[in-house]
Order: structure tokens, then sequence, then C-alpha cells
């Protein structure tokens, strides 16, 4: 089995309810669509669960995931070799 292969920030969309926080604090790595809810900016178009990120947005992604109201973020690092 193999994990991801660069840091992604997860989306659980049965706790997500739209407040933007994550998109404020993350503004080039995830939008908000018509309700207010997360959209990723980059990767798969499908995938809005996993919103890929780069190395100099982790900061700022461990600040969303601590400040997210209802619990909705989980932050994903690949563990080196």
């Amino acid at each position: 089995m193999t994990g991801p292969t660069s840091p992604s920030l997860h989306i659980d969309w049965t706790r997500c309810d739209g407040r933007g926080l994550c998109a404020e604090i993350l503004e080039r790595a995830i939008g908000r669509d018509d309700w207010g809810y997360p959209v990723a900016l980059r990767g798969v178009p499908e995938g809005r669960t996993e919103v890929p990120l780069r190395a100099d947005e982790l900061d700022d992604a461990e600040e969303a995931v601590a400040l997210c109201p209802v619990a909705a973020l989980r932050l994903s690092v690949p563990r080196m070799r």
C-alpha cells in the first residue's frame, strides 16, 4: 500500500459547514464555491476531498487545521524514507 507523495489537506465533508476560514488562510490553494464551501484551486477537478499543498503552505495549513471551528480538516504529510 502506498500513501500520498506530496502534502495535502483532507476535507471531511460530513463536518464542513462552509464557513470559509480555510479559504481565507490558504487563498492560493483553496477557493469557495457559490455556497461558501471550499474548492481546491489545483489538483484533480473531481478531487474535492484532498487539496494538494506546496511545501511553503504547510504552516498555513497547520493553522487552518487548528482554527477550523468544526474540525473538518486534516493535514497529510508523507514521511521521508
